[in-house]
């Protein structure tokens, strides 16, 4: 069973249908939506300062995601896919958005809606990544635009797979 913890008087909430992996971490002020999957690994450290996930977004493997005291907050939109490994630290991701694994967004990047952020890029402090655009490197830069409809499909289709990968764990339990 996932370890939720409550701390400085906020416990984590989470949405209906929403999977936590065996030994997921969801700690404090964090807020998960509807059709949800956090896996294997995963420590959603809300002690600090907020986290808050949409519907549908899916947190990969070994993922981590942690704030800065009174200076940032995470905020996630609908739809989103958070590859294996990926660290997040007081960031906004906005709907539709795909982390690549092993990224790393910090404090006050905003990744626009639609984007990608490739496996193993470093989008630093405050960047602002456009919507549906593809960034790559460390540090992260713009690489190039992306036809939303094919983003959207990738997307969508990584976070139907998510979803569905979720469900053989419940059919297990029951």
């Amino acid at each position: 069973m996932a370890l939720i913890k409550s701390v400085r008087g906020f416990t984590p909430k989470i949405g209906n249908d929403t999977f936590l992996a065996d030994n997921a971490t969801i700690i404090g002020d964090v807020e998960i939506g509807d059709g949800c999957s956090i896996w294997f690994g995963t420590v959603l450290r809300g002690d600090v300062n907020s986290i808050r996930i949409g519907n549908g977004v899916n947190i990969q493997d070994g993922s981590v995601l942690h704030t800065l005291y009174q200076k940032s907050i995470i905020e996630i939109g609908n739809n989103v896919s958070v590859g294996h490994n990926v660290v997040i630290h007081g960031a906004k991701v906005c709907d539709g958005a795909l982390l690549g694994m092993g990224s790393i967004i910090l404090d006050h990047a905003v990744i626009g809606e639609g984007a990608i952020i490739a496996a193993g890029a470093v989008v630093l402090s405050n960047t602002q990544v456009e919507p549906g655009s593809i960034y790559a490197g460390a540090p992260a830069k713009f690489i190039k635009k992306v036809d939303p409809e094919q983003a959207k499909e990738m997307n969508q289709k990584i976070a139907n797979n998510y979803h569905m990968y979720a469900s053989w764990y419940k059919e297990e339990s029951e």
